[in-house]
């Protein structure tokens, strides 16, 4: 005869399904989690794309079906009107490409000013002691809580005393200033965490303080400074009050964000224009971001640290 197999004990027949049971609930409440937050990340994406969609579905819709009651997400007869109109300047006696050049220069001269500023003040402050250093890193601090519109009219004041106005070099100067205080401060982490024993290492197998610096800690440092320069260069592209304030009345010295109020006239708001100048004026950005985008990445972990 073969031996049957015995039943299990009740109690540990009981504890085994239980253990199946809390074993399925914990399998479920993670799936239903993944699932909400997935349809989270999901609703956000959306949220957040919907406006650029639609500008750039607008830019392309006749002027007809942009004033319709009815709207519709994608243009019913698409049309490069919108984009002519952009590029026309808008009765300025200028075109798209001169205000488009402005912008160019005042954001890539800040950008490269910003950087090799704010690059060597941040190894003075992380690799030196001297007086008042803990207070000019704290001043850092305070000067970015200051809202900078509250600056317009002293530094109007001073500019005008020092003939600035109605110049690009007056923006070039100003936003490089505004941009210093960040990234003095990202940057220092950034050096921080560069180990002095590799500077040591190369001075005394020779090195200038030059070679060190160009071969040991700018290379070290240089996703750092892509992350800085990023916020550099969005603040100098989008910047509208003091480039308003301070290049006056000669259109051929406007930047791109004077350039789309030229859309809106008394009785007439072209918004066809003003979405097509919208898409035209995203590119840049967007390029600069995708072509840094890696080293962005690994330049906002680097300065993570400490002290």
């Amino acid at each position: 005869m073969t031996n049957l197999p015995q039943a299990l004990p009740v109690p540990i027949a009981r504890s085994r399904v239980r253990k199946s049971q809390a074993a399925s609930r914990a399998k479920n409440v993670k799936t239903l989690r993944a699932v909400g937050v997935n349809v989270l990340a999901l609703l956000v994406a959306f949220v957040t794309l919907f406006p650029i969609l639609w500008m750039i579905s607008t830019a392309f819709k006749p002027q007809t079906e942009i004033a319709s009651l009815t709207p519709h997400l994608a243009p019913l007869h698409p049309t490069w009107t919108n984009f002519h109109a952009a590029m026309s300047g808008a009765g300025t006696g200028y075109s798209f490409w001169s205000f488009a050049k402005a912008s160019l220069f005042v954001t890539v001269g800040s950008v490269v000013f910003s950087a090799v500023l704010s690059l060597l003040a941040a190894v003075a402050v992380a690799r030196f002691r001297f007086r008042f250093r803990t207070s000019f890193l704290v001043m850092l601090l305070v000067v970015q809580m200051l809202p900078q519109q509250a600056l317009v009219i002293a530094l109007f004041v001073d500019f005008r005393n020092l003939n600035l106005l109605d110049s690009l070099s007056a923006l070039l100067v100003l936003y490089t200033a505004f941009a210093l205080p960040i990234s003095v401060w990202m940057l220092r982490n950034f050096v921080a965490t560069v180990p002095k024993d590799l500077e040591e290492a190369a001075a005394i197998d020779g090195a200038t303080p030059w070679r060190v610096f160009w071969r040991i800690l700018f290379p070290l440092v240089a996703p750092g400074l892509v992350a800085t320069s990023v916020f550099s260069f969005i603040f100098a592209w989008n910047e509208f009050t003091f480039a308003l304030t301070f290049l006056g009345v000669d259109y051929a010295r406007y930047t791109l964000p004077l350039y789309v109020p030229f859309f809106f006239g008394r009785g007439f708001v072209n918004w066809g224009a003003i979405m097509a100048t919208s898409v035209l004026y995203t590119i840049p950005p967007v390029v600069f971001f995708m072509i840094v985008q890696r080293r962005m990445a690994s330049g906002l972990t680097a300065g993570a640290v400490k002290g």
